[in-house]
Formats: C-alpha cells, structure tokens, sequence
C-alpha cells in the first residue's frame, strides 16, 4: 500500500462499485408498514428560563470547623475491574443527563429539557461541577470561588462566592429533598446551605492528596468527601465501605457516585477505571481501564435505581454502563472543558444531532472525483478511506472543502485477521469474543483516522465519523467474530483518536446478519430507498426492519442513490 500510495495512485477496491450500494427493504413490506402510526420527533428540547444566583449578594456560608469531628481514615483497597462495555437493550430510558463545562454551557441528552446556561455571561471563575434536582428536573452549577447558579426548579440556597476562601471549591452535593446543598474545597472544607448541615469536614486537617468531590447519604443526614489517592472520609451517618487511599493507582481519582440507598459507592478514576465499595461491588458494570482514553474522565452519575451508570470525558463523549442508555455526547469541536454529568429524567429523545433535523445533503467517495458536486447543501459526509487499511481517498481534501460547515467523515470497514499487536479495550469478553478481529479493527479504524489527519490536520478531522458496514466487506460466516472487529473499530475512534460522535451506516436489513444483536451506544445512520418521503421514513425504519437493528437515534437517513438526477447518494437528517 505504501508504494502505491507513493506513486500517487488509489487502490481500487476488491469488490468493484461503481458507488457504493445499498440494499432497500423490499417494497411490498415498506407499503405494508405505511399504515403504521408514526413515531413522534426525536429531538424537542425544552427550554426554560434560568436563575442565576448573585454570588456579589449571596449570604455567608457556614465556615470549615476546626474542631469538626474526625474522618474515617482511608483504609483498605480496591482493584479496578477492566471489563468491556456491555450493550442495553432496551429501547427507552425514564432517565437522562445533563453536562457542563467550564464556560457554563449546558448539554442536554435523552430529552432532558435544557433550563438554561449561563454560556457567554460574564463569570468571575470557572465552572466546576454541577448538582441535579432529586426530582431530575433542575439542576445547580458551581463555580470555583462557590458562585451558585440554579436552574428550573432547583432553588437558590446561597453560595461563598464574596467569601476569600482558603482553597477553590471543587464539587457540590444536594440535599435529597432538593431544599439545600453542601459545597467542599480542595482542602476539605465543607459549606453548608439551606437545611443542608454540617457534620463535620477536613479544613485545616492534613491530607495526603486534595480533595475531588463529594456525595451525600439518602436521609442528608451524612456526606463522604473523596481525595485524589481514593481517600474516603466519611461524616455523619456516611458509612465506610472502603478507599483506594492506600493503593498504588495508575491515574488519580476524579469524583465518585454512590448507590440509590447508600450503601455502597464507586469510586473513578481519570483513566476510566472504576473502584466499587460495598454494594456498589456487585454493581460493577464495566469500566474504561483496558481503554487508552484521549480526554480524561471528569465525571460520573448513577441512573435512579443504581442499575447503571454513565461517564463523561473532558471533551463531552459519554459511554454507558449497564441499563442505562447512550443518548449522545457533546458535539466534538467544542471549546470549553466539560467539568461535570448529572442524572435527569428525560423522554428519551437523544441530544443534538450532527444537523438540523430536516436537512438534506449527500455524502460523496472516491468515486465522485471527477464529478462536479452540487452547490446547494447542509449534509456533507466524506469518504476518508474505502476499504481497511486502504490508501486514502485522493480526493479527500477537495470533498472536505465542498462540504464545508456540514463535514461528517466515514470509512468503510471491512474484514481481516492479519494484526500486527494488540490493541486497547480488546481482551477477550462477552462481547469481544475474538481478540484477533477486534485488534484488526481497532488497528484499522486508527489507520483511516491517521491517514485523514495526514490529509486535514487534527482540527478538520475532529468531526462525527460513521463506521459503514455493509454486506460486501468479505465478512466472516460467524456474526462473533464481525462484531468483534466492529467494536474495535468504534473504540478506536472514539476512545484512541478522541472522536466523541462515533456512529454506524448500514441498511436495516443487513445489521444483525453481520454483527448479530450487537447494539452499540451510538447515533444510526440508515439507507433504506422507498416510496414515503424522507421524514416518513424515518419513523417507519424500526417498523420495517428484518431482524435487529440497534437502538441508538436514527440520526440520518440515506434515502436514495440518485439525488436529484445526480447519480449521487442523498441524505437526510431525522433528528
């Protein structure tokens, strides 16, 4: 590949296409689903007005005593469980989450209604953390100096943003009725708020690493206050499950979430691993420590009945664990550091989309190369390379410019076992049930990533990607072994290059003859060519479908191979 790519020539790919196919449904099937009531919009957002809290006029808070009652020492030690994710199938989720980031832009996901930001407002420190509504339906941020700014029914208690303060506040806890918070510094000192009391904190105490975050019990009657070495310190009628205080860790321990009773928390790590204490050890449902992770984790939340959880990463990208369901990550490219993830209830609709739903385009390949484009479109998605491990496509850096503002990238994947060392996350697993394929994709998926950012640069590159599978990638007879070398290529992508919107192509008829049930938390991108317009087609796609198709948001929708007259591939955004 290198000499060819060297004498400025493109591979051809092993199965000829003169673009590249798409199987429709048939179309008695598609006329017998017509009738099917549609499914409703998947995006609607609500929006509500927010609350920000004058930290200039906000009352004193209840100040660190010097006298409070010892903590738990940190004892005993966890080992971290590096498992593969594990795949949900259920279709909805009474539960979503919300993000922020330093600049105090809010992220919505799963149709958790966004109640405001305080983006592009005037904020005398950074955004550090956020606390949500026991109810899911509000939500408190928390600047670095204490500053407190609420959001729909979360209320507004008072903060330490005109106190001088020994050490930054680094986290926040609500009360389980919502009617009071508990801040905590660096060093351990706690501040209380609304019928938030204090039992007792680590200001002007010695600790052997600074304090991360905090969690507070089920009744409120109690916190634990974590370090960075996994140091637990435990207040009230907090109990003492265990701590990482006295292990030799590979990454330092960000946050922790506890069990709906309390009985029990996980701890996390920058690196994505996971150290469970007391029930939280048979709740274990995965971790991110086998991963090589490009961003470092900030955050974790439990859904409501502790039965999975999610993690957030610095740049946005959200995986889960568990039950709970993957509603979307942060758009990739955006600026400001994501700093904490919170539980809310939600409709199920997933977050913002790479488009605006509605919007048409088309994607294009090496096979558009001496084709004049069409001028007019919001949809630009680009092949960057056309088989695994293949040369990039020649054309690569002029399709980008013509899809300007609309650039989605996609490689196509096909199959091989010829590896050359082992790659991350790919230790045999429920799901990866041979390494050998998972490290050829993970390998592969690298290999068009890195040939993109030879091409664009990182900047350029750093878009949402879409993984095409399809039936001609000379895949094995064994749906295990397929979607094991599935899996390493979204890992790649969106744990090894930092891609945070990692999604599949494929027709509704081929997913499961490929890959079997596997069902991956990601964005869809279907092609399915029938008679219904395009927005009809996307709630009638589930309905027509043979066999599984997983149940990410149908994000797009590949609707005919012909727009327009063209002899081009068009697309259409459902949500």
């Amino acid at each position: 590949m290198g000499s060819l790519r060297a004498a400025g020539k493109y591979c051809p790919l092993p199965v000829p296409r003169a673009r590249r196919r798409r199987w429709p449904v048939p179309f008695l099937r598609a006329l017998a689903a017509a009738g099917v009531l549609l499914l409703t919009s998947l995006i609607g957002l609500a929006s509500s007005s927010m609350t920000p809290a004058a930290a200039a006029t906000s009352p004193a808070a209840t100040s660190p005593a010097a006298t409070s009652p010892a903590a738990t020492s940190p004892a005993g030690a966890a080992t971290p469980t590096a498992t593969t994710k594990q795949a949900t199938t259920t279709s909805l989720k009474d539960t979503a989450y919300w993000m922020d980031a330093t600049n105090g832009a809010l992220y919505s996901f799963g149709g958790a209604p966004n109640y405001g930001t305080m983006a592009g407002k005037h904020l005398n420190e950074p955004m550090v953390g956020m606390a949500t509504m026991p109810t899911g339906h509000g939500y408190w941020m928390v600047a670095a100096d204490g500053g407190i700014f609420t959001f729909g029914n979360a209320q507004f208690y008072g903060s330490t943003g005109n106190m001088r303060l020994n050490k930054p506040i680094v986290g926040m806890a609500a009360m389980p009725t919502g009617h009071g918070y508990w801040l905590v510094a660096s060093d351990g000192g706690i501040f209380t708020f609304g019928s938030a009391q204090f039992y007792g904190s680590m200001g002007n105490k010695p600790l052997n690493k600074p304090i991360v975050g905090m969690a507070a019990t089920q009744t409120g009657q109690g916190y634990w206050l974590v370090a960075s070495d996994g140091g637990i310190f435990t207040f009230g009628n907090a109990q003492f499950y265990g701590s990482t205080g006295g292990t030799q860790l590979s990454a330092p321990i960000h946050g922790m979430a506890t069990m709906p009773k309390g009985t029990g928390y996980w701890l996390i790590s920058t690196s994505g691993a996971i150290y469970p204490f007391g029930s939280a050890k048979t709740h274990l449902y995965g971790s991110l420590a086998s991963q090589s992770l490009r961003s470092p984790i900030v955050g974790m939340t439990a859904n409501y009945t502790g039965t999975g959880y999610w993690l957030a990463s610095a740049s946005g990208a959200v995986v889960n664990f568990g039950t709970t369901e993957y509603w979307g990550s942060v758009p990739s490219g955006a600026t400001k550091t994501v700093v904490g993830i919170g539980t809310a209830v939600g409709n199920g609709d997933p977050g913002s989309p790479s488009f605006q739903a509605g919007s048409y385009g088309y994607d294009v390949s090496n096979y558009q190369c001496t084709r004049t484009l069409p001028t007019s479109h919001a949809i630009g998605i680009v092949e960057v390379t056309g088989w695994s491990y293949y040369p990039v496509n020649p054309c690569l850096a002029n399709e980008v410019t013509w899809a300007a503002g609309g650039l989605n990238l996609y490689t196509f994947i096909s199959y091989g076992t010829t590896v050359t060392q082992t790659e991350p996350g790919c230790t045999k697993s429920a799901t990866v049930t041979t390494p050998t394929e998972c490290d050829y994709g993970y390998g592969a998926a690298m290999h068009s990533y890195n040939e993109a950012v030879a091409v664009l640069g990182k900047t350029r590159t750093n878009v949402p990607w879409w993984l095409d599978v399809e039936p001609d990638g000379g895949w094995s007879t064994t749906t295990g072994k397929n979607r094991s070398l599935v899996i390493g290529a979204f890992d790649a992508l969106h744990y090894g290059a930092g891609i945070n919107t990692v999604g599949f192509y494929f027709s509704p008829d081929n997913w499961s003859k490929i890959v079997g049930n596997y069902n991956p938390p990601a964005p869809l991108y279907v092609a399915w060519y029938n008679t219904a317009t395009p927005s009809n087609s996307c709630n009638m796609v589930r309905t027509v479908a043979t066999g599984y198709i997983p149940t990410g948001p149908i994000e797009l929708l590949q609707y005919t191979d012909n727009a327009n007259g063209m002899n081009i591939d068009g697309d259409y955004a459902c949500a």
